[in-house]
């Protein structure tokens, strides 16, 4: 349980941190960033094995690296369903990919 809860934290961080450094992501109101963690969280339970099991042969030409874009992919999935949050296109979602993991593995570590 800790463990999830350690993802939607390391999600509501890093999507709220880049709202406030890059101006195309935007965020409405602070329930909708609450409801964005929580759709990320789902996609990713739920999406996101599927689409790294469908993008494997690039997960393995680039040696891993293409799972950032998985990521990306499911956030901005998860932004097509939370109206208040706009994240601003792939690369923003990308950077915002890279820094969830940055953030979970800085947390998850503090954990330990």
């Amino acid at each position: 349980m800790t463990k999830i809860f350690l993802k939607y934290l390391s999600i509501i961080l890093s999507i709220y941190g880049l709202s406030m450094i890059i101006d195309t992501i935007y965020i409405d109101d602070i329930s909708d960033l609450l409801i964005m963690g929580f759709v990320l969280l789902i996609v990713n339970l739920l999406l996101k094995p599927l689409l790294l099991l469908i993008t494997l042969p690039f997960s393995i030409l680039t040696l891993g690296l293409f799972n950032f874009i998985v990521n990306a992919w499911t956030i901005m999935i998860a932004d097509n369903f939370v109206d208040g949050v706009n994240m601003g296109g792939f690369m923003n979602s990308l950077l915002a990919a890279f820094i969830i993991v940055v953030i979970h593995h800085f947390l998850r570590d503090m954990q330990k």
